[in-house]
Protein backbone atom coordinates (compact mmCIF):
# COMPACT_ATOMS: atom_id res chain seq x y z
CA UNK A 1 0.00 0.00 0.00
CA UNK A 2 1.54 3.01 -0.79
CA UNK A 3 2.11 5.34 2.26
CA UNK A 4 2.23 8.73 1.38
CA UNK A 5 1.66 10.99 -1.49
CA UNK A 6 5.02 12.17 -2.45
CA UNK A 7 5.92 15.94 -3.56
CA UNK A 8 7.36 16.71 -6.71
CA UNK A 9 7.33 20.05 -6.45
CA UNK A 10 10.68 20.84 -4.36
CA UNK A 11 12.33 23.46 -3.38
CA UNK A 12 15.40 23.62 -5.46
CA UNK A 13 13.62 21.51 -8.43
CA UNK A 14 10.86 19.84 -10.41
CA UNK A 15 11.14 16.02 -10.12
CA UNK A 16 10.12 14.74 -13.41
CA UNK A 17 10.36 11.66 -16.00
CA UNK A 18 9.97 9.45 -13.42
CA UNK A 19 7.47 6.13 -13.04
CA UNK A 20 4.65 6.32 -11.38
CA UNK A 21 3.94 3.76 -8.79
CA UNK A 22 2.50 0.56 -9.94
CA UNK A 23 0.10 -0.05 -7.74
CA UNK A 24 -1.92 -3.35 -7.78
CA UNK A 25 -0.79 -5.82 -10.22
CA UNK A 26 -3.23 -8.91 -11.43
CA UNK A 27 -0.51 -11.60 -11.41
CA UNK A 28 -3.31 -13.79 -13.53
CA UNK A 29 -4.99 -11.03 -15.75
CA UNK A 30 -2.22 -9.61 -16.66
CA UNK A 31 0.05 -12.20 -17.74
CA UNK A 32 -1.36 -13.71 -21.26
CA UNK A 33 1.22 -16.62 -21.53
CA UNK A 34 0.34 -17.32 -18.24
CA UNK A 35 -3.15 -17.94 -18.69
CA UNK A 36 -2.64 -19.58 -22.18
CA UNK A 37 -0.06 -22.02 -21.51
CA UNK A 38 -2.51 -23.31 -18.32
CA UNK A 39 -5.12 -23.63 -20.61
CA UNK A 40 -3.14 -25.35 -23.25
CA UNK A 41 -1.98 -28.24 -20.22
CA UNK A 42 -5.99 -28.03 -19.50
CA UNK A 43 -6.31 -26.18 -16.15
CA UNK A 44 -9.25 -24.55 -17.68
CA UNK A 45 -11.57 -25.45 -14.93
CA UNK A 46 -9.49 -23.91 -12.31
CA UNK A 47 -9.94 -20.59 -13.70
CA UNK A 48 -11.98 -18.79 -10.77
CA UNK A 49 -9.39 -20.02 -8.71
CA UNK A 50 -6.45 -18.69 -10.13
CA UNK A 51 -8.20 -15.36 -10.85
CA UNK A 52 -8.91 -14.58 -7.41
CA UNK A 53 -5.33 -15.98 -6.23
CA UNK A 54 -3.45 -13.14 -9.20
CA UNK A 55 -5.85 -10.74 -7.91
CA UNK A 56 -4.97 -10.52 -4.30
CA UNK A 57 -1.48 -11.71 -4.46
CA UNK A 58 -0.56 -8.74 -7.01
CA UNK A 59 -2.10 -6.66 -4.67
CA UNK A 60 0.04 -3.51 -3.56
CA UNK A 61 -0.82 -3.94 0.29
CA UNK A 62 0.94 -7.71 -0.18
CA UNK A 63 4.03 -6.35 -1.91
CA UNK A 64 4.26 -3.79 1.07
CA UNK A 65 3.85 -7.11 3.67
CA UNK A 66 6.46 -9.28 2.05
CA UNK A 67 8.79 -6.17 2.27
CA UNK A 68 7.96 -5.89 6.03
CA UNK A 69 8.26 -9.41 6.10
CA UNK A 70 11.93 -9.75 4.75
CA UNK A 71 12.94 -6.29 6.43
CA UNK A 72 12.20 -7.91 10.07
CA UNK A 73 13.43 -11.34 9.77
CA UNK A 74 12.61 -13.46 12.29
CA UNK A 75 14.03 -13.89 15.96
CA UNK A 76 14.70 -16.97 18.21
CA UNK A 77 13.42 -16.96 21.36
CA UNK A 78 14.84 -20.35 23.16
CA UNK A 79 13.67 -19.22 26.70
CA UNK A 80 10.69 -17.76 28.30
CA UNK A 81 11.69 -15.24 30.80
CA UNK A 82 11.86 -17.80 33.72
CA UNK A 83 14.83 -19.65 31.57
CA UNK A 84 12.42 -22.40 30.47
CA UNK A 85 13.07 -23.90 27.25
CA UNK A 86 10.63 -22.92 24.54
CA UNK A 87 12.61 -22.78 21.02
CA UNK A 88 10.15 -20.49 19.57
CA UNK A 89 10.76 -18.21 16.59
CA UNK A 90 9.31 -14.82 16.57
CA UNK A 91 7.72 -13.33 12.78
CA UNK A 92 6.63 -10.35 12.29
CA UNK A 93 3.11 -9.69 11.69
CA UNK A 94 3.06 -8.91 8.28
CA UNK A 95 4.65 -12.65 7.78
CA UNK A 96 1.65 -14.24 10.00
CA UNK A 97 -0.55 -12.30 7.65
CA UNK A 98 1.23 -13.57 4.22
CA UNK A 99 0.84 -17.05 5.69
CA UNK A 100 -2.64 -16.61 6.45
CA UNK A 101 -3.43 -15.55 2.58
CA UNK A 102 -1.30 -18.57 1.21
CA UNK A 103 -2.93 -21.25 3.03
CA UNK A 104 -6.77 -20.05 2.77
CA UNK A 105 -5.93 -20.34 -1.00
CA UNK A 106 -4.63 -23.58 -0.36
CA UNK A 107 -1.13 -23.00 -1.45
CA UNK A 108 -0.06 -25.77 0.72
CA UNK A 109 -2.37 -28.55 -0.83
CA UNK A 110 -4.39 -27.50 -4.08
CA UNK A 111 -2.83 -30.81 -5.95
CA UNK A 112 -4.54 -33.06 -3.01
CA UNK A 113 -7.54 -31.39 -3.20
CA UNK A 114 -7.79 -32.14 -7.09
CA UNK A 115 -6.05 -34.91 -7.59
CA UNK A 116 -6.70 -36.81 -10.96
CA UNK A 117 -7.96 -33.05 -12.11
CA UNK A 118 -5.02 -30.40 -13.19
CA UNK A 119 -3.93 -30.43 -9.52
CA UNK A 120 -0.61 -30.58 -9.69
CA UNK A 121 -0.75 -28.20 -12.68
CA UNK A 122 -2.57 -25.56 -10.02
CA UNK A 123 -0.20 -26.04 -7.89
CA UNK A 124 2.46 -24.85 -10.21
CA UNK A 125 0.66 -21.82 -11.42
CA UNK A 126 -0.55 -20.51 -7.58
CA UNK A 127 3.59 -21.30 -6.91
CA UNK A 128 4.38 -19.16 -9.57
CA UNK A 129 1.97 -16.08 -8.91
CA UNK A 130 2.54 -16.08 -4.97
CA UNK A 131 6.55 -16.30 -5.55
CA UNK A 132 6.22 -13.17 -7.00
CA UNK A 133 5.58 -11.03 -4.14
CA UNK A 134 7.23 -12.99 -1.27
CA UNK A 135 9.64 -16.47 -1.49
CA UNK A 136 9.70 -17.28 2.32
CA UNK A 137 6.01 -17.66 3.09
CA UNK A 138 6.25 -20.32 -0.12
CA UNK A 139 9.06 -22.36 1.73
CA UNK A 140 6.90 -24.36 4.17
CA UNK A 141 4.18 -24.38 1.58
CA UNK A 142 6.49 -25.90 -0.82
CA UNK A 143 7.57 -28.45 2.21
CA UNK A 144 3.77 -29.64 3.26
CA UNK A 145 2.58 -29.92 -0.25
CA UNK A 146 5.62 -32.14 -0.97
CA UNK A 147 5.34 -34.49 1.32
CA UNK A 148 1.83 -36.02 1.20
CA UNK A 149 3.01 -38.67 -0.25
CA UNK A 150 5.37 -39.70 2.09
CA UNK A 151 2.63 -39.70 4.74
CA UNK A 152 0.41 -41.59 2.98
CA UNK A 153 3.04 -44.21 2.92
CA UNK A 154 2.28 -45.04 6.61
CA UNK A 155 -1.46 -45.63 7.05
CA UNK A 156 -1.65 -44.40 10.75
CA UNK A 157 0.21 -41.53 10.31
CA UNK A 158 -1.73 -40.33 6.83
CA UNK A 159 -5.04 -41.22 9.12
CA UNK A 160 -3.65 -38.61 12.33
CA UNK A 161 -2.09 -35.56 9.99
CA UNK A 162 -3.15 -35.66 6.75
CA UNK A 163 -7.25 -34.23 7.34
CA UNK A 164 -4.81 -31.65 9.41
CA UNK A 165 -2.63 -30.80 6.23
CA UNK A 166 -5.80 -30.48 3.76
CA UNK A 167 -7.24 -28.00 5.73
CA UNK A 168 -7.30 -24.30 4.60
CA UNK A 169 -6.59 -22.92 8.24
CA UNK A 170 -3.41 -21.20 9.22
CA UNK A 171 -3.29 -22.09 12.80
CA UNK A 172 -0.08 -20.33 14.35
CA UNK A 173 -0.42 -21.48 17.92
CA UNK A 174 2.68 -23.35 19.36
CA UNK A 175 0.24 -26.40 21.03
CA UNK A 176 -0.12 -29.95 20.35
CA UNK A 177 -1.27 -30.47 16.84
CA UNK A 178 -4.57 -32.20 18.31
CA UNK A 179 -5.98 -28.90 19.44
CA UNK A 180 -5.12 -27.16 15.98
CA UNK A 181 -7.11 -26.70 12.98
CA UNK A 182 -4.58 -26.73 10.38
CA UNK A 183 -0.85 -28.22 10.47
CA UNK A 184 2.39 -27.42 8.36
CA UNK A 185 5.20 -30.34 7.53
CA UNK A 186 8.47 -29.35 7.13
CA UNK A 187 11.50 -31.43 6.08
CA UNK A 188 15.26 -32.03 8.13
CA UNK A 189 17.51 -33.72 6.04
CA UNK A 190 20.93 -32.40 5.84
CA UNK A 191 23.61 -32.84 8.20
CA UNK A 192 27.15 -30.46 8.41
CA UNK A 193 29.44 -33.68 7.15
CA UNK A 194 27.22 -34.97 4.34
CA UNK A 195 25.01 -31.73 3.38
CA UNK A 196 23.13 -33.39 -0.01
CA UNK A 197 24.86 -37.03 0.34
CA UNK A 198 22.03 -37.63 3.42
CA UNK A 199 23.34 -41.08 2.97
CA UNK A 200 26.65 -39.98 5.74
CA UNK A 201 23.79 -38.52 7.90
CA UNK A 202 24.87 -39.88 11.93
CA UNK A 203 21.45 -39.01 13.37
CA UNK A 204 20.85 -42.48 14.70
CA UNK A 205 16.85 -43.51 15.99
CA UNK A 206 16.65 -46.01 18.62
CA UNK A 207 13.24 -48.03 19.54
CA UNK A 208 11.06 -46.03 22.02
CA UNK A 209 9.76 -49.47 23.05
CA UNK A 210 9.04 -53.05 21.58
CA UNK A 211 7.61 -52.36 18.23
CA UNK A 212 9.90 -51.67 14.61
CA UNK A 213 9.57 -50.75 11.62
CA UNK A 214 6.90 -48.82 9.82
CA UNK A 215 4.36 -46.57 12.35
CA UNK A 216 7.11 -47.38 15.10
CA UNK A 217 8.46 -45.00 17.52
CA UNK A 218 11.22 -43.85 18.00
CA UNK A 219 13.70 -41.63 19.72
CA UNK A 220 16.52 -40.08 17.47
CA UNK A 221 19.62 -38.48 19.26
CA UNK A 222 21.91 -36.63 16.65
CA UNK A 223 21.72 -32.85 14.32
CA UNK A 224 20.41 -31.13 11.52
CA UNK A 225 22.18 -28.67 9.55
CA UNK A 226 19.76 -26.33 7.41
CA UNK A 227 16.27 -26.40 9.16
CA UNK A 228 13.42 -23.86 7.36
CA UNK A 229 10.52 -23.12 8.81
CA UNK A 230 11.09 -24.68 11.93
CA UNK A 231 7.77 -23.82 13.57
CA UNK A 232 5.78 -25.78 11.71
CA UNK A 233 4.28 -28.58 13.28
CA UNK A 234 5.98 -31.71 12.37
CA UNK A 235 9.01 -32.30 10.22
CA UNK A 236 10.35 -35.33 8.21
CA UNK A 237 13.95 -36.23 8.93
CA UNK A 238 16.53 -38.63 8.11
CA UNK A 239 18.12 -40.62 10.45
CA UNK A 240 19.85 -44.33 10.69
CA UNK A 241 18.85 -47.10 12.98
CA UNK A 242 21.93 -49.33 13.60
CA UNK A 243 23.04 -51.37 10.20
CA UNK A 244 19.85 -50.74 8.24
CA UNK A 245 20.36 -47.64 6.61
CA UNK A 246 18.55 -44.54 6.09
CA UNK A 247 15.20 -44.38 7.38
CA UNK A 248 12.11 -41.12 7.64
CA UNK A 249 10.52 -40.37 10.33
CA UNK A 250 7.74 -37.92 11.18
CA UNK A 251 8.81 -35.52 14.10
CA UNK A 252 6.17 -33.45 15.78
CA UNK A 253 6.62 -30.63 18.10
CA UNK A 254 5.01 -31.67 20.48
CA UNK A 255 5.15 -35.35 22.10
CA UNK A 256 0.95 -37.10 22.10
CA UNK A 257 1.38 -36.85 26.04
CA UNK A 258 1.52 -33.21 25.42
CA UNK A 259 4.73 -32.25 26.55
CA UNK A 260 7.37 -30.24 24.03
CA UNK A 261 9.34 -32.96 21.71
CA UNK A 262 13.49 -32.37 22.08
CA UNK A 263 13.98 -30.28 19.72
CA UNK A 264 16.60 -28.16 20.53
CA UNK A 265 17.44 -24.78 18.12
CA UNK A 266 20.68 -23.43 18.02
CA UNK A 267 20.63 -20.70 15.75
CA UNK A 268 19.07 -19.00 13.51
CA UNK A 269 21.30 -18.83 10.03
CA UNK A 270 21.41 -14.97 8.66
CA UNK A 271 20.83 -15.89 5.28
CA UNK A 272 21.54 -13.59 1.67
CA UNK A 273 18.01 -13.59 0.82
CA UNK A 274 14.40 -15.38 1.69
CA UNK A 275 15.23 -13.77 4.93
CA UNK A 276 11.18 -13.67 6.03
CA UNK A 277 11.31 -17.76 6.74
CA UNK A 278 13.71 -18.62 9.57
CA UNK A 279 16.28 -21.08 8.55
CA UNK A 280 18.09 -22.79 11.97
CA UNK A 281 20.23 -25.70 13.03
CA UNK A 282 18.92 -27.62 15.47
CA UNK A 283 19.79 -31.06 17.75
CA UNK A 284 17.73 -33.80 18.61
CA UNK A 285 18.05 -35.73 22.23
CA UNK A 286 16.14 -38.74 22.73
CA UNK A 287 13.52 -36.95 20.46
CA UNK A 288 9.94 -38.42 19.43
CA UNK A 289 9.21 -39.55 16.04
CA UNK A 290 7.41 -41.86 14.12
CA UNK A 291 8.63 -44.25 11.59
CA UNK A 292 7.27 -43.55 7.50
CA UNK A 293 7.55 -45.96 4.92
CA UNK A 294 10.07 -49.27 5.49
CA UNK A 295 13.11 -49.67 7.81
CA UNK A 296 15.84 -48.78 5.31
CA UNK A 297 14.35 -47.38 3.17
CA UNK A 298 14.55 -42.95 3.96
CA UNK A 299 15.68 -42.16 0.39
CA UNK A 300 12.97 -43.85 -1.37
CA UNK A 301 10.40 -42.78 1.20
CA UNK A 302 11.44 -39.17 0.32
CA UNK A 303 11.81 -39.28 -3.99
CA UNK A 304 8.16 -38.27 -4.52
CA UNK A 305 8.95 -35.52 -2.19
CA UNK A 306 12.05 -33.93 -3.97
CA UNK A 307 9.83 -34.14 -7.18
CA UNK A 308 7.08 -31.98 -5.55
CA UNK A 309 10.07 -29.56 -4.05
CA UNK A 310 11.88 -29.31 -7.53
CA UNK A 311 8.73 -28.32 -9.48
CA UNK A 312 8.11 -25.70 -6.85
CA UNK A 313 11.79 -24.61 -7.25
CA UNK A 314 11.03 -24.24 -10.99
CA UNK A 315 8.34 -22.39 -10.95
CA UNK A 316 9.08 -20.44 -8.14
CA UNK A 317 11.80 -19.45 -9.94
CA UNK A 318 9.48 -19.02 -12.98
CA UNK A 319 7.83 -16.33 -10.95
CA UNK A 320 10.45 -14.36 -9.53
CA UNK A 321 11.46 -13.99 -13.33
CA UNK A 322 8.62 -13.05 -14.35
CA UNK A 323 8.18 -10.05 -11.57
CA UNK A 324 11.54 -8.76 -12.24
CA UNK A 325 10.49 -8.47 -15.89
CA UNK A 326 7.05 -6.64 -15.00
CA UNK A 327 9.13 -4.04 -13.01
CA UNK A 328 11.56 -3.70 -15.99
CA UNK A 329 8.48 -2.94 -18.23
CA UNK A 330 7.14 -0.37 -15.96
CA UNK A 331 9.87 1.68 -15.51
CA UNK A 332 10.88 1.35 -19.04
CA UNK A 333 7.61 2.28 -20.89
CA UNK A 334 7.46 5.50 -17.83
CA UNK A 335 11.46 6.84 -18.35
CA UNK A 336 12.59 8.69 -21.00
CA UNK A 337 16.62 9.15 -22.25
CA UNK A 338 17.82 10.91 -24.97
CA UNK A 339 14.18 11.68 -26.26
CA UNK A 340 12.23 9.03 -26.16
CA UNK A 341 10.90 6.11 -23.98
CA UNK A 342 13.09 3.48 -22.91
CA UNK A 343 11.35 1.39 -24.32
CA UNK A 344 11.14 2.26 -27.79
CA UNK A 345 15.11 2.12 -28.14
CA UNK A 346 16.31 -0.76 -30.24
CA UNK A 347 18.50 -1.82 -27.80
CA UNK A 348 16.51 -1.40 -24.65
CA UNK A 349 13.81 -3.48 -26.76
CA UNK A 350 15.86 -6.26 -27.53
CA UNK A 351 17.10 -6.65 -24.06
CA UNK A 352 13.26 -6.96 -22.69
CA UNK A 353 12.27 -8.84 -25.19
CA UNK A 354 14.80 -11.29 -24.58
CA UNK A 355 14.17 -11.57 -20.58
CA UNK A 356 10.43 -12.03 -21.87
CA UNK A 357 10.84 -15.27 -24.22
CA UNK A 358 13.24 -16.36 -21.29
CA UNK A 359 10.50 -16.08 -18.88
CA UNK A 360 7.95 -17.61 -21.04
CA UNK A 361 10.15 -20.54 -21.73
CA UNK A 362 10.54 -20.70 -18.08
CA UNK A 363 6.61 -21.09 -17.54
CA UNK A 364 6.29 -22.96 -20.14
CA UNK A 365 8.78 -25.77 -19.35
CA UNK A 366 7.59 -25.63 -15.34
CA UNK A 367 3.60 -25.87 -16.35
CA UNK A 368 4.01 -29.06 -18.99
CA UNK A 369 6.26 -31.10 -16.09
CA UNK A 370 3.51 -30.02 -13.16
CA UNK A 371 0.64 -31.42 -15.75
CA UNK A 372 2.58 -34.87 -16.59
CA UNK A 373 2.59 -35.36 -12.33
CA UNK A 374 -1.06 -35.47 -12.92
CA UNK A 375 -1.31 -38.69 -14.87
CA UNK A 376 0.97 -40.84 -12.95
CA UNK A 377 -0.44 -43.86 -14.36
CA UNK A 378 0.19 -43.12 -17.70
CA UNK A 379 3.83 -44.22 -18.80
CA UNK A 380 4.48 -41.61 -21.28
CA UNK A 381 3.73 -38.95 -18.76
CA UNK A 382 4.68 -40.64 -15.15
CA UNK A 383 8.57 -40.84 -17.43
CA UNK A 384 8.10 -36.89 -18.50
CA UNK A 385 7.51 -36.35 -14.68
CA UNK A 386 10.43 -38.09 -13.61
CA UNK A 387 13.32 -36.36 -15.49
CA UNK A 388 11.27 -33.16 -16.11
CA UNK A 389 11.19 -32.63 -12.70
CA UNK A 390 15.43 -32.45 -12.69
CA UNK A 391 15.64 -30.63 -15.90
CA UNK A 392 12.69 -28.16 -15.24
CA UNK A 393 14.36 -26.99 -11.79
CA UNK A 394 17.92 -27.24 -13.33
CA UNK A 395 17.87 -24.54 -15.89
CA UNK A 396 14.72 -22.25 -14.30
CA UNK A 397 16.79 -21.97 -11.19
CA UNK A 398 20.14 -21.28 -13.44
CA UNK A 399 18.44 -19.04 -15.40
CA UNK A 400 16.59 -16.79 -12.89
CA UNK A 401 19.69 -14.56 -10.90
CA UNK A 402 20.92 -14.06 -14.27
CA UNK A 403 17.31 -12.22 -15.76
CA UNK A 404 16.68 -10.67 -12.52
CA UNK A 405 20.11 -9.10 -12.76
CA UNK A 406 19.41 -7.97 -16.44
CA UNK A 407 16.40 -6.70 -15.13
CA UNK A 408 17.56 -4.74 -12.50
CA UNK A 409 20.02 -3.07 -15.02
CA UNK A 410 17.34 -2.02 -16.94
CA UNK A 411 16.62 0.41 -14.20
CA UNK A 412 19.76 1.98 -13.60
CA UNK A 413 21.13 3.40 -9.88
CA UNK A 414 16.98 3.07 -8.57
CA UNK A 415 17.11 -0.59 -9.06
CA UNK A 416 19.96 -1.16 -6.90
CA UNK A 417 18.57 0.54 -4.02
CA UNK A 418 16.45 -0.99 -1.33
CA UNK A 419 13.35 0.96 -1.48
CA UNK A 420 13.28 -0.71 -5.27
CA UNK A 421 11.75 -4.29 -4.84
CA UNK A 422 14.90 -5.38 -6.95
CA UNK A 423 17.39 -6.08 -4.30
CA UNK A 424 15.20 -8.61 -2.90
CA UNK A 425 14.18 -10.34 -6.15
CA UNK A 426 18.02 -10.62 -6.62
CA UNK A 427 18.91 -11.81 -3.16
CA UNK A 428 16.03 -14.08 -3.78
CA UNK A 429 16.69 -15.55 -6.45
CA UNK A 430 19.92 -18.19 -5.99
CA UNK A 431 18.24 -20.28 -3.07
CA UNK A 432 15.75 -22.44 -5.43
CA UNK A 433 19.23 -23.61 -7.42
CA UNK A 434 20.83 -24.17 -3.96
CA UNK A 435 17.61 -26.14 -2.42
CA UNK A 436 16.79 -29.56 -3.04
CA UNK A 437 19.78 -30.41 -5.21
CA UNK A 438 22.39 -28.05 -6.84
CA UNK A 439 23.52 -28.13 -10.27
CA UNK A 440 25.69 -30.77 -10.02
CA UNK A 441 23.53 -32.78 -7.83
CA UNK A 442 20.46 -32.43 -10.41
CA UNK A 443 22.82 -33.54 -13.75
CA UNK A 444 23.95 -36.65 -11.75
CA UNK A 445 20.42 -37.57 -11.21
CA UNK A 446 19.52 -36.81 -15.07
CA UNK A 447 21.83 -39.08 -15.60
CA UNK A 448 21.21 -41.60 -12.82
CA UNK A 449 17.49 -41.49 -14.52
CA UNK A 450 18.74 -42.22 -18.25
CA UNK A 451 20.85 -44.64 -17.50
CA UNK A 452 17.96 -46.75 -14.90
CA UNK A 453 14.70 -45.95 -16.49
CA UNK A 454 15.78 -45.84 -20.47
CA UNK A 455 11.83 -44.92 -20.57
CA UNK A 456 12.46 -41.55 -19.13
CA UNK A 457 14.89 -40.82 -21.99
CA UNK A 458 12.44 -42.06 -24.30
CA UNK A 459 9.49 -40.87 -23.40
CA UNK A 460 11.48 -36.89 -23.21
CA UNK A 461 12.66 -37.76 -27.01
CA UNK A 462 9.36 -38.78 -28.12
CA UNK A 463 8.20 -35.02 -26.85
CA UNK A 464 10.78 -33.49 -28.79
CA UNK A 465 9.55 -34.97 -31.61
CA UNK A 466 6.11 -33.23 -31.37
CA UNK A 467 7.81 -29.77 -32.13
CA UNK A 468 9.56 -31.61 -35.45
CA UNK A 469 9.25 -29.39 -38.50
CA UNK A 470 8.24 -26.43 -36.59
CA UNK A 471 11.43 -24.96 -37.03
CA UNK A 472 14.97 -25.67 -38.72
CA UNK A 473 16.68 -24.78 -35.59
CA UNK A 474 14.81 -26.67 -33.23
CA UNK A 475 15.15 -29.97 -35.48
CA UNK A 476 19.14 -30.08 -35.58
CA UNK A 477 18.60 -29.24 -31.74
CA UNK A 478 17.02 -32.25 -31.51
CA UNK A 479 19.69 -34.57 -33.44
CA UNK A 480 22.45 -32.64 -31.57
CA UNK A 481 21.13 -33.57 -28.37
CA UNK A 482 20.71 -37.19 -29.73
CA UNK A 483 24.34 -37.58 -30.29
CA UNK A 484 25.55 -35.55 -27.35
CA UNK A 485 23.43 -38.71 -25.45
CA UNK A 486 25.35 -41.36 -27.66
CA UNK A 487 28.89 -40.30 -26.45
CA UNK A 488 29.38 -42.48 -23.34
CA UNK A 489 32.86 -41.57 -22.94
CA UNK A 490 33.21 -39.50 -19.17
CA UNK A 491 29.42 -38.90 -19.75
CA UNK A 492 29.36 -37.47 -16.30
CA UNK A 493 31.15 -34.26 -16.89
CA UNK A 494 29.20 -33.59 -19.76
CA UNK A 495 26.05 -33.48 -17.61
CA UNK A 496 25.36 -29.61 -17.32
CA UNK A 497 25.69 -29.43 -21.03
CA UNK A 498 22.80 -32.32 -21.47
CA UNK A 499 20.96 -31.07 -19.22
CA UNK A 500 20.91 -27.66 -20.58
CA UNK A 501 20.07 -28.96 -23.81
CA UNK A 502 17.50 -31.02 -22.53
CA UNK A 503 15.53 -27.76 -21.61
CA UNK A 504 16.50 -25.60 -24.20
CA UNK A 505 15.25 -28.11 -27.15
CA UNK A 506 12.30 -28.82 -24.63
CA UNK A 507 11.33 -25.70 -24.54
CA UNK A 508 11.71 -24.82 -28.36
CA UNK A 509 9.35 -27.89 -29.28
CA UNK A 510 6.92 -25.94 -26.83
CA UNK A 511 6.84 -22.45 -27.85
CA UNK A 512 7.01 -24.29 -32.04
CA UNK A 513 3.67 -26.11 -30.90
CA UNK A 514 2.09 -23.75 -28.53
CA UNK A 515 2.96 -20.22 -28.85
CA UNK A 516 2.58 -17.68 -31.24
CA UNK A 517 4.57 -18.19 -33.97
CA UNK A 518 7.12 -14.98 -33.30
CA UNK A 519 7.56 -16.20 -30.13
CA UNK A 520 8.77 -19.58 -31.29
CA UNK A 521 10.76 -18.13 -33.66
CA UNK A 522 12.72 -15.64 -31.69
CA UNK A 523 13.08 -18.42 -28.90
CA UNK A 524 14.63 -20.86 -31.45
CA UNK A 525 16.70 -18.89 -33.38
CA UNK A 526 18.40 -17.33 -30.44
CA UNK A 527 18.86 -20.19 -28.58
CA UNK A 528 19.32 -23.13 -30.39
CA UNK A 529 21.37 -21.57 -32.49
CA UNK A 530 25.43 -21.58 -32.71
CA UNK A 531 25.39 -18.17 -31.43
CA UNK A 532 23.90 -18.77 -28.38
CA UNK A 533 25.93 -17.75 -25.52
CA UNK A 534 23.19 -17.05 -22.78
CA UNK A 535 23.87 -12.78 -22.57
CA UNK A 536 20.59 -11.37 -22.54
CA UNK A 537 20.01 -8.71 -25.41
CA UNK A 538 21.00 -10.57 -28.33
CA UNK A 539 17.94 -11.56 -30.20
CA UNK A 540 19.06 -11.51 -33.89
CA UNK A 541 17.84 -8.75 -36.12
CA UNK A 542 14.98 -10.05 -38.28
CA UNK A 543 13.15 -11.22 -35.02
CA UNK A 544 9.75 -9.30 -34.43
CA UNK A 545 10.24 -7.89 -31.15
CA UNK A 546 6.68 -6.20 -30.72
CA UNK A 547 4.85 -9.80 -30.85
CA UNK A 548 7.28 -10.70 -27.86
CA UNK A 549 6.98 -7.35 -25.87
CA UNK A 550 2.91 -6.76 -26.38
CA UNK A 551 2.70 -10.23 -25.27
CA UNK A 552 4.44 -9.75 -22.16
CA UNK A 553 3.54 -6.43 -21.15
CA UNK A 554 0.62 -6.21 -18.44
CA UNK A 555 -2.42 -4.77 -20.27
CA UNK A 556 -1.66 -6.47 -23.49
CA UNK A 557 0.17 -3.25 -25.61
CA UNK A 558 3.68 -1.78 -25.09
Amino acid sequence: MKPYRPLSSLSTHEVTNVPPHMGDQNLWLDDQALREWFFSCGGGQHTDHMTEVGRVAGLDDIFEKARQANQHSPQLQAFDRYGMRINAIEFHPAYHDLMDLAVSHQLHNFAWHHEGNAGHLGQAALTYMFSQPEGGVMCPMAMTYSVVPSLRSTPLIETDWLPLVLSDTYDRRDIPVTEKAGALIGMFMTEKQGGSDVRTNSTQAMPAGEGTGTGAEYLLTGHKFFCSAPMCDAFLVLAKTGQQGVSCFLVPRWRPDGQRNNLTIQRIKEKLGNRSNASTEIEFEDTYGLMVGEEGRGVRTIIDMVAGNRIYCAMSSAGMMRQALVQALHHTAHRRAFGERLIDQPLMRNVLADLALETEAALALGLRVASAMDHPDDPHENAIARLGTAVAKYWNTRRCPYLVFEAMECHGGPGYIEDSIMPRLYREAPVNSIWEGSGNVIGLDVLRTIGREPGALAALMAELEKGRGGDDHLDRAIDELAGELRQSKNIEAGMRTITEMMALTLQGALLVRHAPAGVAQAFCHSRLGSRYRGAFGTLPRDCDLSVVLNRAMPGGSV
